[in-house]
């Protein structure tokens, strides 16, 4: 049964993706006005069953809040597209005088959902994967099939009624890991969007396509001795309870500042948390890791209560977070890791380099690249401090769930977020549409580049007629200018013809040599002036002559002469063709 359902996904997936590849060539041709009213009616249907779809995805997958998955679907399909609204991705989205830059979308885009953010990730992927000109597949959770295809539904359905061809969002009915592989590693697709365990974003990476993965999120938290504490504790809790703790970027540990350290516990048990004692927190760690020191999947988006009670713990009814005091971080300690639930593990240091160091340790256990978060007062401080993390986002007083993806911060709004390689990704960024483009760039020169070489001028240019107008003559004048001309020549032609062999002079006589002159500037007066390029001296002896064109070619072919030359002998790439094709030079 097994491998019939993996052949069923694997077979799925392939025809989705060829079917996407062929709709996507009729979307890569709409406008940007076609594409935005597509985006509107895909996000304005989403909003519309966002408690809907919130409820199924808490009801399917046992994880979370229903209340406020519907308020992740809404932040995908209305503070999402609001920001990328005005986005241009077709045609010139930038031009200066010096560069245009042209939108390209990348074809097909392999869509991975997670359990944790179902219907909210499917929402946000298939948004801005339109908004692209691309098309898109996704290959669900198999935990969270049900609510992720009606999530495609939903927008599919509003989307086509605009315009877009329904092949142009597919979603896989049959989740298997090898339906997901032949996806992602399918030719036709073009890029992956893979939010996922490690396992999953490793081999998005390793298929051979440009992948944007998204790594584990073990996020710490500073409270600096100048922090508003209570405030601090409240948007840590804000933080840590949305959704139970599923998304990535939720707080996981809690650094305080020695000198405030007291009141941090304080205002944690006054907001509802729960500090647990050694032992308690012995037997949740227990619960929270499995013997492999993985997480335990079961404790994921649960309540505070639900997983006190698999630990065998009793905690009061009003419980909203367990809080646990760790003695360090590592394989040892497994409340350090990223827990995914309403659990805190808590530290205390004394002094912002110690927190920025503790931070880092945390970090590098599971979650680097992510995001770390800091409450302070101090401006400086929340930069120094940022400056130390191998973090993509550093979160300044507010929840990390909520800014990191741009609820309450002004970071681009996404359900995508970068690690950077810090955490193995090709970006820190927050991924939006602009990722899911190429970008030509038409660049002009706007400064020379100096050479050694003289630029050679052509003999068209050479002869070229000025194109200004030309003085007027009547026939006076150009008959003057002719008789001039061939007085001059008279006078400077030498009297001797270019023969192949001449008269003996006197031996009185010194040997004359007949050179050729520079070609005219004239056309019909190089005619005249090539009429004798000489090959041979007045006595009879071979001489190169220095300069040699087409028409004194011409001449000793139709005279049956031979042209003498040498290295030096200046030929014309024309001569030079037709010489050579006659034999008619001699090379002495």
């Amino acid at each position: 049964m097994s491998v019939h359902k993996d052949l069923k996904s694997v077979q799925e997936a392939r025809d989705l993706v060829e079917a996407a590849h062929q709709a996507q060539k009729r979307v890569a041709g709409f406008d940007q006005a076609t594409i935005d009213r597509i985006c509107e009616a895909m996000a304005r249907a989403a909003l519309r069953e966002a408690a809907r779809l919130g409820e199924m995805a808490s009801a399917e997958t046992g994880y979370g809040i229903p209340a406020d998955k519907r308020e992740k679907n809404r932040f995908a399909a209305e503070d999402v597209w609001n920001y990328f609204r005005n986005m241009r991705t077709v045609g010139v989205v930038r031009e200066t005088a010096e560069i245009i830059e042209v939108a390209s979308p990348r074809g097909v885009v392999a869509a991975i959902i997670p359990s944790t953010n179902p219907t909210s990730t499917a929402i946000f992927k298939c948004l801005i994967a339109i908004k692209s000109r691309n098309a898109v597949v996704l290959s669900p959770h198999p935990s969270a099939v049900n609510c992720i295809n009606e999530t495609v539904r939903v927008v599919r359905e509003a989307a086509v009624k605009e315009g877009l061809p329904p092949e142009a969002i597919g979603c896989m009915t049959t989740a298997t890991i090898e339906g997901t592989e032949a996806l992602m590693k399918h030719k036709l697709t073009a890029l992956i969007l893979a939010t996922g365990g490690i396992g999953l974003v490793r081999a998005a990476y390793s298929s051979g396509k440009p992948a944007f993965g998204v790594g584990p999120g073990n996020v710490p938290v500073f409270v600096d001795r100048t922090a508003d504490v209570a405030t601090a504790v409240q948007n840590i809790l804000t933080g840590k309870c949305f959704d139970n703790g599923t998304i990535c970027s939720s707080e996981q540990a809690v650094v305080a500042d020695a000198p405030v350290a007291r009141e941090v516990r304080e205002q944690l048990t006054l907001q509802g948390a729960h500090f647990l004692t050694a032992d308690e927190a012995d037997k949740l760690a227990r619960v929270v890791a499995t013997p492999q020191r993985t997480l335990n999947p079961a404790i994921v988006g649960k309540p505070a209560r639900v997983i006190a009670e698999m630990a065998g713990l009793s905690v009061p009814p009003n419980t909203r977070c367990l809080v646990a005091e760790v003695g360090g971080v590592g394989r040892d300690y497994p409340l350090s890791m990223e827990k995914l639930s309403p659990i805190l593990a808590f530290y205390v240091v004394d002094g912002v380099e110690r927190g920025a160091q503790l931070c880092y340790e945390i970090l590098s256990f599971g979650g680097m690249g992510h995001t770390v978060g800091i409450h302070t007062r101090s401006r400086e401080t929340a930069k120094r401090f940022g400056l130390e993390m191998p973090a993509s986002r550093i979160i300044v007083n507010s929840p990390t769930t909520h800014g990191a993806i741009g609820f309450s911060t002004a970071l681009p709004p996404s359900m995508t977020l970068g690690c950077g390689s810090w955490g193995g990704n090709v970006t820190s960024d927050n991924i939006s549409p602009l990722h899911l483009m190429d970008i030509k760039r038409i660049a002009f020169g706007i400064r020379p580049v100096g050479s050694a070489r003289v630029v050679p001028v052509s003999t068209e240019a050479q002869t070229a007629v000025p194109t200004g107008p030309a003085p007027a003559l009547d026939r006076e004048q150009i008959a003057a200018i002719v008789d001039r001309f061939l007085a001059r020549r008279r006078v400077e032609r030498p009297t001797a013809e270019v023969a192949t062999t001449a008269p003996e002079p006197s031996k009185a006589e010194p040997p004359a040599s007949v050179a050729s002159p520079p070609p005219p500037s004239n056309g019909a007066d190089a005619q005249q002036a090539r009429s004798d390029a000489p090959s041979a001296t007045s006595n009879g002896a071979r001489r190169a002559v220095e300069f040699v064109c087409e028409e004194d070619v011409r001449r000793a072919i139709e005279r049956g002469e031979k042209i003498y030359v040498n290295a030096r002998t200046i030929i014309t790439p024309a001569a030079r063709d037709m010489g050579e094709a006659a034999e008619v030079f001699a090379k002495i």
